[in-house]
């Protein structure tokens, strides 16, 4: 059995979805793969199952009945690997905006030099984001900007959704009190994370916005992330 899993949250993904698997799988080190699936009207769950025929060990899926947003569909993929006794759970994109060929090196950041998560960051070494718009792109910027002048935590990609957890993090963080369920989910998992001690390493990464299907940003997501964080910010951390 691999240690690691990469879990992969899906609506609407039956452009990418089959590529993307097959890529993991093609990666030098064994990762496995859990897809958390919203139900998906065009098959997307249909497709990956179709696939576990051919990789029954290694690909699992998890079909939900409902669009019940990115941070529930992790939670439960997190749970999912707690359960199953991974030690380490990466968080990836469907679409290929995040490359395959890095799964290795967030990986090797907790594996072998000692961070408890490790970030693919597309801020840490300049602004490394193709194929965004300008606007969207400065948006994410100044976000994560301002998500780090809020809170103090000291990452250049707050809002970043390509992620290496130890097990034992997530253990930890007591995943029923997170509150997030759109990209303020990644910037409230970093925060306690960072709050409770442990290391995060920003490993830096070049976001390559999606090619096929349709993007899952919504003015909703950005108005949680930006207000959001003022709240968690002021509000007492569960222990």
């Amino acid at each position: 059995m691999s240690d690691a899993l990469v879990i992969i949250p899906t609506y609407n993904e039956k452009e990418n979805i089959e590529a993307i698997i097959r890529e993991v799988f093609n990666q030098e080190k064994d990762f496995h793969i859990l897809v958390v699936d919203d139900n998906s009207p065009d098959g997307t769950g249909n497709i990956v199952e179709n696939l576990q025929k051919e990789f029954s060990t290694k690909l699992h899926i998890e079909k939900r009945t409902g669009k019940n947003g990115l941070g529930t569909a992790y939670i439960h993929g997190f749970k999912w690997a707690i359960e199953k006794k991974y030690d380490y759970i990466i968080e990836m994109d469907a679409d290929f905006s995040h490359n395959p060929k890095d799964l290795i090196r967030l990986y090797n950041e907790c594996a072998k030099k000692g961070a408890d998560v490790s970030v693919g960051s597309r801020y840490s070494v300049g602004v490394n984001v193709v194929n965004w718009p300008m606007h969207r792109v400065l948006l994410s910027y100044f976000a994560s900007k301002y998500v780090r002048f809020i809170t103090g935590i000291p990452l250049h990609d707050t809002t970043a959704g390509f992620v290496c957890w130890k097990r034992n993090v997530l253990e930890t963080l007591r995943l029923d009190k997170i509150k997030f369920i759109g990209y303020a989910f990644q910037i409230e998992m970093k925060y306690k994370a960072w709050k409770r001690g442990f290391k995060i390493n920003e490993v830096s990464v070049i976001f390559t916005d999606r090619t096929l299907g349709e993007s899952k940003m919504s003015g909703n997501i950005v108005y949680e992330a930006l207000f959001g964080v003022i709240k968690m910010r002021l509000s007492k951390l569960p222990k």
